[in-house]
């Protein structure tokens, strides 16, 4: 679940929604069982709303095909929905002590300026990661490489205070810097501002509140054309985040005329990173 949350979030916008999860879902089936408008709710302030319906997704299928239990196999892990490679080793690892890298845009910078001092292709980064691998405390080291990039090896590097400085290619041999699109495994997210993840999450904030009609979701984007509007409910639609019945707009997975909203609405927080 934590996995889930942080994919392109930061941690510090995780915890409370991540708490809030655990007591209400302390179990894939308990998650399984809740109908998805209570997940999308309780999911609110955290931004990209597929992962939330994608965790939903993910737990009806551990509890019809792995008896409610967390599947340990990586393979298995990456038949799940919204686990990609780096999820699926990340629990792989720090939840069932497997001997896999985990690679991240931070391990991927590591990788570039410390060991190659180059420029490295996705393929290259997993190959050199998977051989960096120490026999034994496996999940310690990941979390380790993970801390160095995101603490020390930065976008912009404090090399002054990092501890492997004495260590790294490219601190001793100079150039230009190689992490820049190094190992490939995330992209530059849009401006969130005026964009469409914005409107998006507008839409959804009003509809926690309960069902609304077209017209009254023209109201809440009142400052965008009628065409944007449709597109916007239509991409909701079409992602499995909303019902329409006729002019009728509700969650997915809401009862008509219910608020799904309930105490959290009030404290909802602004979804800055947006949704998708």
């Amino acid at each position: 679940m934590s996995e889930v949350m942080l994919q392109q979030t930061q941690t510090s916008r995780v915890i409370e929604p991540w708490q809030r999860f655990l007591e209400r879902f302390p179990t894939p089936s308990a998650c399984a069982d809740a109908p998805l408008a209570e997940v999308l709710t309780l999911w609110q302030g955290l931004g990209y709303p597929r992962r939330a319906k994608a965790l939903h997704d993910a737990a009806g299928i551990i509890q019809e095909r792995f008896g409610g239990v967390v599947p340990r196999d990586l393979e298995d892990l990456r038949s799940l929905p919204g686990v990609g490679e780096y999820t699926a080793a990340a629990v792989a690892s720090f939840a069932f002590a497997q001997r896999v890298a985990v690679l991240d845009t931070n391990v991927g910078r590591v990788l570039a300026r410390a060991l190659e001092n180059r420029t490295l292709a996705r393929s290259e980064a997993r190959r050199l990661a998977d051989a960096l691998l120490p026999r034994n405390d496996v999940a310690l080291f990941n979390q380790a490489m993970l801390d160095l990039g995101a603490q020390f090896c930065r976008a912009t590097p404090h090399c002054e205070i990092c501890p492997v400085a004495s260590h790294c290619r490219w601190r001793q041999e100079g150039g230009e810097d190689p992490a820049p699109n190094s190992a490939a495994v995330s992209r530059a997210q849009s401006p969130y501002e005026g964009s469409n993840r914005q409107l998006r999450g507008r839409v959804l904030r009003a509809l926690r509140e309960g069902p609304h009609s077209e017209g009254q979701l023209d109201v809440t984007l009142s400052d965008v054309s009628a065409q944007r509007r449709e597109d916007v409910l239509a991409s909701l639609e079409r992602d499995g985040l909303v019902t329409r019945r006729g002019r009728r707009v509700s969650l997915a997975g809401s009862r008509e005329g219910t608020s799904v909203g309930g105490p959290l609405a009030a404290s909802d927080s602004v979804v800055k990173k947006g949704d998708r």
